[in-house]
């Protein structure tokens, strides 16, 4: 059982937070809620009191019953100051819907309120969760304020894309559905017990800078429609995740990620394999190691429309599709001494491994992790994968490594191994 501190500030969908609150409790977590006064206006403190057993804050002015205690802990025989008490009992703090209001004021350091208070000195981990009209969400200011959260290693839970509040509105700024939110929770507490437990052993990158890739890219045919993958990044995020555990500075490129980045990692998001080229070409020359684990678009149209293609008009569509640039070998043919270049490999079929093997030297690579992507129970959008990590004949011999299946964080933790034996053999 986890202990997760829920901050629910002013929008309309704060009444996906108490389908929130049920999901966890049903699944044995332990809640507290802080709200802030806007959002009373949309949902009253007794239904989040009803759901999770415990009292719900407001002010910190008002005297809490539980003294910061959450359900199934003691409580206190002293009177504690709630916003410092609460976060020092918490596994997680989200924050679910984040308004704009308090997204801006957690990112100037504000502390005017009780949730904004809590965030400020939490020292757990910390999740957002935004919500609002999309341009809102689009706006510069929000845009950079997210940037700065997660520059101090802020989790943010994308928004969906879909209907809006407003009569006949529709485009970015859902809140993430409550099942997302708290699969969000679990991986992020999951991910801040595995940091703990490994600490200091697990430095031997420090000083490293990695460049991580992930997610599958989008080629637009028209202004709603594109070409895509299944990736669901998941097998990038974990590799940010055991790079950063491991010491190293990591930057993730995430194409098209609904998913939570891991805590202390920097996030950029790009939609299209040119927005991904340019990502990297930029961050390349700083990376000491470069994991090429999304998945890009090997083709695009050739010429997408302006505006949306209307399907009353016509009965057939034909597309040209023109050649994508080959990202991986055009970052290759820069590579300066001391980087270690690794790709990934997702091959379909008999023949796949040879395939895979084929791209290490037509791309100048140290390392290809092969997967084979007809299995339905492994590879794009599944906790699982198997892999055989295949290294350059010419530089070391052409070992390879076979990891059985198992769970992509554990694939990735095999991945950092083999490229320290590459790194370490020169």
């Amino acid at each position: 059982m986890s202990r997760i501190l829920l901050g629910v500030s002013g929008s309309i969908a704060a009444y996906k937070a108490l389908e929130l609150v049920r999901l966890a409790t049903a699944a044995g977590h332990a809640l507290r809620v802080v709200q802030t006064p806007a959002s009373r206006r949309f949902v009253g403190e007794a239904s989040f009191a009803a759901l999770s057993g415990a009292p719900v804050l407001v002010s910190e002015f008002e005297r809490d019953p539980a003294r910061g205690a959450f359900p199934g802990q003691p409580i206190p025989a002293h009177e504690p100051l709630s916003h410092l008490e609460l976060v020092r009992n918490a596994e997680l703090l989200l924050i679910a819907p984040a308004s704009a209001n308090t997204i801006a004021k957690l990112a100037a350091g504000l502390a005017d309120d009780l949730l904004a208070s809590c965030a400020l000195a939490a020292t757990c981990p910390v999740l957002l969760a935004p919500a609002m009209n999309n341009h809102m969400y689009e706006h510069p200011a929000t845009q950079a304020n997210l940037r700065t959260l997660r520059e101090r290693g802020v989790g943010i839970v994308e928004p969906g894309v879909g209907r809006l509040a407003s009569k006949g509105e529709e485009g970015i700024g859902r809140l993430a559905e409550p099942d997302r939110l708290l699969a969000a929770c679990e991986q992020a507490i999951a991910d801040a017990a595995a940091a703990g437990a490994e600490g200091a052993s697990r430095e031997s990158w420090r000083g490293l800078n990695v460049l991580v890739t992930a997610g599958g890219t989008r080629e637009p045919i028209d202004s709603v429609r594109f070409l895509g993958n299944s990736s669901s990044g998941r097998m990038g995020l974990a590799l940010a995740a055991a790079a950063r555990d491991r010491g190293a500075e990591v930057s993730l490129i995430a194409a098209n990620i609904a998913l939570p980045a891991p805590a202390g990692v920097e996030r950029v998001e790009v939609g299209t394999a040119a927005e991904l080229q340019r990502a990297c070409e930029e961050r390349f020359a700083r990376c000491d190691v470069l994991l090429m684990a999304a998945a890009v678009a090997d083709f695009a149209p050739a010429a997408p429309a302006a505006g949306k293609i209307d399907k009353s008009q016509r009965r057939r569509l034909e597309l040209e599709l023109e050649a994508t640039p080959d990202i991986l070998a055009g970052l290759s043919a820069r590579r300066h001494d001391g980087q270690t270049l690794v790709g990934f490999a997702a091959e379909h079929g008999p023949g796949g491994i040879e395939r895979a093997r084929s791209k290490l030297a037509a791309k100048g690579l140290d390392a290809v992790v092969f997967n084979d992507i007809s299995r339905s129970d492994i590879g794009f959008d599944v906790d699982a994968n198997e892999v055989t990590i295949l290294a350059a004949r010419a530089q070391h011999g052409g070992r390879r490594w076979h990891v059985p299946r198992t769970g992509k964080a554990e694939v990735a933790e095999a991945i950092l191994d083999a490229v320290e034996r590459l790194r370490q053999s020169g």
